[in-house]
Parts: C-alpha cells; sequence; structure tokens
C-alpha cells in the first residue's frame, strides 16, 4: 500500500509575515508599489486646418509635463497628458470632453484651441457640472473668459486690438481694414474692432470675413485690394492668414499687415519664405523666445533644445505656460483631484511662471492684460 504523502500546513499568518518582508525588501530597494499617474487631458484639434495650432500646443504642455515627470512629478504621481482630436469641430469637442471625463477622470483639461469650440463646451456646462477646470483654453473672447471653468493665460482680443489702434492712432494711422473668421472669434474681434476704432478715431474702411475652418480667402483679398487701407488687421487663424498674405500679396496689396496673437508666426514664416513674410507685424501675448530675461522663455528654450519634438512652435510657449501654471496649482493642493484645482483657482491671485505673472482670481478676465508687437524682419529675424 503506498504511503499517504504528508503535506505541510501553510497558516495565514505566515503568508502575512511573507508579504510583509517581500513589500520592506522591495522599499528598501526604492522599487515599492508604482503611484497611479494623474491624468490631464486635451480636446484639440490634431487634424483639419488648425492642427498645427492644437499640436503647437500640445507640444509646449508635454515639453513641460516632461520635466515635471523627470524630477518625480507632483506628490510622487507622474503627469499623463491624454488627448483626442476634435478637428475643431464645436460638437466633437462637447463629446469628446463628456468621454474623456468619464473615461479618464482628469484633474483638469488644458489647450482646447478655438473660441467656438470652447463656447460650446462652456454652454454645454461639464465643466461647471463636473467641477474641472480648463486651464489654457486657447481663445481670447470674452465669451470665453466670462465663461465658468474658463481660464485663459493671455490678454483678450479686446486687449489686443485695443492696443493695437491706440498705437496707429499715435502714428498717424486712420484706415484700417479687418478680415476675420466668421464665427464666435470673428464676431468678438468685430466687436473689439468696433468699439476700439470708435475709442481711438480710426476708420474701418472694409470688413471682410471667412468661412470658419476653411483657407477660402478670396473675397477678402479683393475686399482688401478695392478698399485700400493702410493697415490691414488679421482676426484670422494660422492656416487662413497665410493664404490671406500670399493672395493679398500676389494681387499687388500694399498695406501693412497686422495679425493676431493666435497666428502662429513661426508657420506663416515657413510657409511664406522670408522674402514674402517680411514686414508682417503681430501681437504679443505671450514672452517671445527672444526675450531671455524672463526666466520662463529660459527654461523653455532649454527644454526645447533638448527636445526632438518637430510641432514646437512660437505658439508651443503658451502651452508650455498654461502647463507650468497648472503644476503650481497641483503642487499647493493636498489632493490631487479636479475639485480641489478648480477650489485653488478661484484664489489663484498670483501664479509667477518665471518672470511673467497670472492671476486668475477675477471672474470675466482672462489671467493676462500684457500685450506688445512684434514684426517679421530682414532674413525671418523676428524683431520686438
Amino acid at each position: 500500500m503506498k504511503a499517504a504523502t504528508r503535506t505541510r500546513p501553510v497558516y495565514p499568518w505566515r503568508r502575512l509575515v511573507a508579504r510583509g518582508i517581500c513589500g520592506v525588501a522591495l522599499l528598501a530597494a526604492g522599487v515599492g508599489p508604482a503611484r497611479a499617474d494623474v491624468i490631464v487631458g486635451q480636446v484639440a484639434p490634431f487634424s483639419g486646418p488648425q492642427a498645427v495650432t492644437g499640436r503647437a500646443i500640445y507640444a509646449g504642455a508635454k515639453l513641460y509635463f516632461d520635466a515635471v515627470n523627470g524630477r518625480g512629478g507632483v506628490h510622487g504621481q507622474r503627469i499623463q497628458l491624454m488627448t483626442r482630436d476634435d478637428a475643431q469641430k464645436p460638437e466633437e469637442t462637447v463629446r469628446l470632453a463628456h468621454e474623456l471625463i468619464a473615461q479618464s477622470q482628469p484633474v483638469a483639461l488644458i489647450g482646447t484651441v478655438g473660441t467656438s469650440n470652447l463656447e460650446a463646451l462652456a454652454k454645454d456646462g461639464v465643466l461647471v457640472k463636473q467641477k474641472i477646470s480648463m486651464v489654457g483654453a486657447i481663445s481670447g473672447a470674452a465669451t470665453v473668459a466670462q465663461a465658468g471653468g474658463m481660464h485663459i493665460v493671455k490678454a483678450s482680443y479686446h486687449d489686443e486690438i485695443g492696443r493695437l489702434f491706440d498705437q496707429l492712432s499715435r502714428l498717424g494711422i486712420r484706415r484700417v481694414g479687418l478680415v476675420y473668421q466668421d464665427d464666435g472669434l470673428g464676431k468678438d474681434v468685430l466687436t473689439g474692432a468696433e468699439a476700439a476704432a470708435q475709442r481711438y478715431d480710426i476708420e474701418l474702411v472694409a470688413r471682410s470675413s471667412y468661412a470658419r475652418n476653411t483657407t477660402v480667402v478670396e473675397k477678402p483679398v479683393a475686399d482688401m485690394v478695392r478698399a485700400a487701407p493702410q493697415v490691414i488687421f488679421l482676426g484670422a487663424t494660422t492656416a487662413a492668414a497665410v493664404q490671406f498674405v500670399k493672395q493679398y500679396g500676389d494681387a499687388g496689396g500694399s498695406a501693412m499687415m497686422y495679425g493676431m496673437s493666435i497666428i502662429d508666426a513661426d508657420a506663416l514664416l515657413k510657409k511664406l519664405g522670408t522674402e514674402h513674410a517680411r514686414g508682417y507685424a503681430f501681437s504679443v501675448v505671450v514672452p517671445l523666445a527672444s526675450q531671455t530675461n524672463r526666466a520662463v522663455v529660459r527654461e523653455y528654450l532649454q527644454l526645447r533644445q533638448a527636445s526632438k519634438d518637430t510641432d514646437l512652435s512660437a505658439r508651443s510657449i503658451e502651452g508650455f505656460i498654461a502647463a507650468k501654471a497648472l503644476v503650481k496649482l497641483m503642487e499647493r493642493t493636498k489632493v490631487l483631484s479636479a475639485p480641489a484645482i478648480t477650489a485653488a483657482l478661484e484664489h489663484a491671485s498670483n501664479i509667477d511662471v518665471g518672470d511673467f505673472a497670472l492671476d486668475f482670481s477675477h471672474p470675466g478676465r482672462t489671467g493676462s492684460r500684457y500685450v506688445d508687437f512684434a514684426i517679421i524682419g530682414e532674413g525671418g529675424r523676428i524683431v520686438q
């Protein structure tokens, strides 16, 4: 008869001791259980005419988040930037924001592009309902600045236009043409331009719009050639602005161009070349790469130099600043959650991202009022 095999009993307390010993060994070795990533979400155009802006903002934000992760994250947690491509369609922005919030529970959203998209998100009310904030909304429209949960890291479009028309008036320039996108962005620009024109004794000799999400600018080109203004102000997006500057020049137009800050000067220079882009002037609402007297610029340039991301451009520093402002808020909160960050934003009166301060404590106002101007000079050099 075969002898029975004796099984050594395993007592529950022995399992607990073994696990405890293993846990101590792992902690001593510096391994330890990994803490979950903290999620930041971005719904933006990564395809379509405005993809250049969506990718640039993403690249700037990721550049800073990667640097933070490289030094251990925030409260020991790495930041993961999760994206959705809305192709700049407002209905997709809303749908994808709901999807991203439900699936990933981000602590904040960042860098959604476009006035109409942000207006649609505000009208839907998901940010307020979920107590989640959009930090670095890519718009300067009053409708966006005044919406619940929206926080803009630059001056408003009305600030830009007011400063420009004031400057033109001081130079004795009175005849201005306005080209604008036919949507929420353009309506805000038109409202600001008409108010500033009256305030500074400027005559808007022509107003001409083009369809949103297109580069069909033949009519504005013809309208401006016919009106012959001294200056044309472009309340346009990057791709449409590039086409307008090119076609207006080809048609023999001679007015000086002033573009809004949302137009990517790097992309315009790259598309048009140094000769055709020369003389193009634009608003500056976040520090330029040439402003190395600001700590945020030095930090950005140092990280950018070490990066191989080809999407980094002139617009990227806006995403970088938004990401740094968000991280500073995250560092101030004891709990990394959307409601905690939203509450912190209500009292964030001085967020210094490096010689560039933001104030989110005034409802209805953008986080900055800084406006300056620059021009593309000889050889593509940016002169401020």
